[in-house]
Formats: C-alpha cells, structure tokens, sequence
C-alpha cells in the first residue's frame, strides 16, 4: 500500500470542494480514506457542508493564511477501500486501518460527553474485536472553548483510560487535544480516531525524547507524545501535539512564540530521532497557534522548516493558556 498526503485550501468551503475534486480528478487511482476540513465561522455551517460517507471530520479551527476553508487528505493506493457513514476500513498487507471522524455525544458538560463518546469508540471496536489498548493508534481529541472545557475531558477520558487497562505503568495513546468547535453547536468534544488491526508483536514502538519532555502523566493528562507504526515496508513516526515544554512537564518561554517556536521544532525532532525519522521524512504537519496576531512572527520559521511538505498552520488554542503554537506530524521512512 502507498500513501501521499495533501493540503489544499481555498477562499470558502465550495471552493474547496471544487479543487479538491480537481486534484482527485488529476490523481487516478489514488483514494482518500481520511478527511479533516479545517473552517472558519463562515463555513463552519451545517447547511454549507456537503454530506460524505467515510472518515470525515469538520471542525472549527480557521486557516491563519486567509483561506476561509483547508482540508488535509489522507490516500492510498493499491488497497481495498470500504466506506460507510463516519467509518473507512482499508485493507492491505494483511492489516485493516479503521478510520473513524466526526464523533461527537449528547451530554450537559464535556465529562459527559468524552464519557459517552468513548464508550461508544470502545464499543466500535468491541464490535470487531478489537480493543483501545492493543488496536488504537491515535486519537484527536477537539474541545470547544479549551479552556473551560478541558479539565472535564482530562478527567473522564483519564477515568475510562483506566477501565481499559491503559495507565503510567502500561501505555496511552498517541493524540492530540486542542481547541476546536464542531458543527453541532451542543457538541463540546469531538474525537477523530485511527486503528489498526492485525499488527505483529513489536510493530509498534512508544516515543518519550526523555531528555526533552516529561511523561505526560506527571501532569495529570493522559496520552503518549508518539508512536512508531511498522506496516506496508515502512515506518510510520506518528507524532502527538508538541508544544514548548521540558521533562519536568513546564511550559518553556512563557509569552514568547518565536522562542516557543524553537523549543516546539526541537522536541519533534527529538521525537522523530528516536524514530529513526528526521523533519525531511515528513508527510504532512498540522500547526496550532493560540493567537492569530502570531501568525506573522512564525510563519516564516515554519515554511523554512517544512519547505514542500504539506501543512497548515490553524487558530487552535493549546490546552495551557501560557503555550501559544504546538506541531502534529508524521513521517514514514
């Protein structure tokens, strides 16, 4: 199975949905089994979204250079591609990859909303016969006003974690949580997932760059900084949000994005060196920043880092108030 990433923006959403037609239309055989429309208020409406079976996810987090509407897609090739409502299946080498998006829970606060969203993830893969610990790769978790909503998702999704066995002493999982509004105004959490079913023994590898960041346990949140995938003949460096942060778990340079820039750059590359990766095997990059007035002061350092390598930087606040940008990325190698 080969894999390509792309990240095509545009003025407003219907645009978007031409040239992502276009670029379909233009790549033959290649087919996407993930989804994620990055939108601003303008097109963060129900009634401009066009309905789509498979792994799709909307989510409120506008594009800083202007565009009103971005989208990341995830294709492949040379693999049976099934899609259902919210649901890719894609099998190939041996192994299904379950993508799922767009998962949001009725519920009075964002505690009971992760609890519900999460049982109804485990369930998904009960279904199948699958588990959280052993089969689920990474999660994304969008929470709408992080600020005031955050803690609740920490500590529900802490509490389930725990039922399924996954705790300091086992693993988490690699992920992300930022902000992030969903469509459905009620929907305080949304949470994007990636599974893989079928992986040998050893095929996946935890990544801690322990002389750069702390577990994040110390710190009362639960997740993995990254995961290294063996499939397809290749290894897969699946890196969680990165912010400027040390291995006592403390924000590095408060107030200041440029120096948070660095210190961000630098633990991704600690985390993709222990991969066995570098910033030249990256695919695809999300960029986070709290503060849209920054975008002039980073944008520069991040095309220079990131050169042809598809990415978008998005207004996405960081889940402490004093880290102002965070990297996601994978790289295969």
């Amino acid at each position: 199975m080969e894999e390509l990433h792309r990240i095509l923006s545009a003025s407003t959403l219907a645009e978007l949905y031409d040239a992502e037609a276009a670029f379909l239309a233009a790549n033959s055989g290649w087919e996407p089994v993930f989804k994620r429309y990055f939108l601003n208020d303008c097109a963060l409406r129900p009634e401009a979204i066009r309905p789509e079976t498979g792994a799709v996810s909307h989510i409120g987090q506008a594009p800083l250079d202007g565009s009103g509407a971005a989208v990341w897609l995830y294709l492949v090739r040379g693999a049976k591609v099934q899609r259902t409502a919210g649901l890719t299946v894609v099998e190939a080498d041996g192994l299904r990859h379950y993508w799922t998006g767009d998962g949001i829970a009725a519920g009075p606060d964002s505690y009971a909303q992760t609890e519900r969203i999460l049982h109804d993830y485990i369930g998904f893969l009960a279904s199948r016969g699958l588990n959280l610990p052993e089969q689920c790769i990474r999660t994304w978790f969008f929470v709408r006003d992080i600020d005031d909503n955050y803690a609740g998702l920490v500590k529900s999704r802490r509490e389930i974690f725990e039922t399924q066995g996954l705790t300091p002493q086992t693993h988490y999982i690699a992920s992300t949580g930022i902000n992030g509004s969903p469509v459905d105004p009620a929907a305080l959490v949304q949470l994007d997932a990636y599974a893989v079913e079928g992986l040998p023994e050893g095929a996946q590898r935890y990544l801690y760059a322990p002389t750069h960041l702390s577990p994040t346990s110390i710190y009362g949140v639960t997740f993995e900084r990254g995961v290294r995938v063996e499939y397809s003949g290749a290894a897969h460096a699946i890196i969680s949000g990165t912010a400027s942060i040390d291995n006592r778990g403390e924000v590095l340079h408060v107030g200041d994005v440029v120096k948070q820039t660095e210190r961000m750059i630098e633990n991704v590359g600690k985390l993709l060196e222990e991969s066995g990766a570098t910033f030249s095997d990256l695919k695809m990059a999300i960029v986070y920043l709290r503060r849209p007035e920054d975008y002039p002061l980073v944008k520069d350092r991040i095309a220079e880092l990131l050169g042809t390598t598809p990415y978008v930087i998005v207004r996405g606040p960081v889940c402490r108030p004093t880290w102002l940008i965070e990297m996601e990325c994978i790289a295969i190698n």
